[in-house]
């Protein structure tokens, strides 16, 4: 017998009970659960923010005033396929990506600024 014995308890391994097993089916329930959880609270969602910001981008004309994803604000000088040409002063005008607007201001914003 060792002398630490009667300090520390000793573990004594004991037989295991057989698992319970899980059946197949609750599974695959689980996992059609989680994808579809997966699909409310983060697929759709984006997908839907897509669908506004394409839409947006569709709608815009010469003479929108918008700011882009850098913080630029500006006026749309002219719309081309991928592009579009903002003034951001008097006489300064910046060619950005069509993907780069992220918000369209009312009308008169810049001026009263």
């Amino acid at each position: 017998m060792n002398p630490l014995d009667f300090l520390i308890p000793v573990a004594h391994a004991q037989t295991a009970g057989a698992a319970p097993e899980q059946s197949m089916m609750s599974s695959v329930v689980f996992f059609i659960a989680l994808i579809g959880i997966m699909y409310f609270l983060m697929i759709r969602p984006q997908m839907k923010r897509q669908k506004e910001h394409r839409q947006m981008i569709d709608k815009l004309g010469k003479g929108d005033e918008v700011i882009t994803s850098g913080g630029i604000a500006g006026t749309v000088v002219a719309l081309g396929e991928s592009f579009i040409t903002v003034e951001v002063a008097s006489g300064v005008q910046l060619r950005v990506q069509k993907g780069a607007i992220s918000n369209v201001l009312p009308k008169g914003t810049l001026k009263s600024a």
